[in-house]
């Protein structure tokens, strides 16, 4: 008999789909925040930071909390969007913003790396050359910062699929709409007698897990390889 359930499987889905959601969600705002701490020099640049690296060192929990007071139906921002039709909390969307909300610094740290990495003196002899500003984004910065945008991409990912605090609390754990892996994990060693059922969800986010970082290397080496082919 086997230790999958159907809605086990679906919380396996949900979060493969939360995780891919967040990335996509994350991956240009973390680009556009690396880029601007890499390259510029403003007032609040400090803040910036600050804000970028907040939820590495908060509570997720207190994290899922403020996403709720801000966006939940009755909140700061959520009771303007509710009559709009757009709702996060306690839907699939809502675990989304809230695992893109985690994995949002981790993404922004290589692609920072790999932007300071590239030499300034490239850009500029493209804006002696006459060059616009966003040409020498996409033609340069973006190329050549390839490999800290797959890292970063793959890592977000990983962090999203393996969200658990912020998500319950913003979302809970509802089948089919908001139970993702960890939340069935959680709920399965919550239940006396489940533990072959928690062991069995806990394999499965292990095998999840080992791809993603196999994935990441593989994509980040290609990325590299395809970066040093540019220069």
């Amino acid at each position: 008999m086997s230790l999958l359930s159907p809605e086990d499987l679906n919380a396996v889905v949900l979060s493969l789909r939360v995780a891919g959601a967040a990335m996509l969600i994350d991956l240009p705002i973390a680009f556009a925040c690396a880029l601007a701490l890499a390259r510029g020099r403003f007032f609040g640049r400090n803040l910036l930071d600050v804000v970028v690296q907040l939820p590495l060192v908060l509570p997720p929990v207190a994290t899922g909390y403020a996403l709720l007071v801000l966006l939940g139906r009755a909140g700061a921002i959520g009771h303007w969007l509710a009559p709009l039709g757009i709702v996060f909390a306690f839907r699939w969307t809502g675990a989304a913003l809230a695992a893109a909300v985690m994995a949002l610094p981790l993404m922004v740290r290589p692609i920072r790396l790999s932007i300071e990495a590239v030499d300034r003196e490239v850009a500029e002899s493209a804006q002696t050359l006459g060059a616009p500003a966003w040409i020498r984004l996409a033609r340069i910065t973006l190329p050549l910062a390839a490999p800290g945008l797959a890292a970063g991409a793959l890592l977000g990912f990983a962090k999203a699929l393996g969200e658990f605090g912020a998500t319950i609390t913003f979302v809970g754990a509802i089948p089919g709409e908001t139970l993702t892996l960890p939340s069935a994990i959680y709920l399965s060693t919550q239940s006396p007698g489940d533990e072959n059922h928690a062991l069995a969800l806990c394999g499965v986010a292990v095998v999840l897990a080992v791809v993603a970082v196999l994935l990441s290397d593989r994509l980040s080496l290609a990325a590299a390889r395809w970066a040093g082919d540019r220069r």
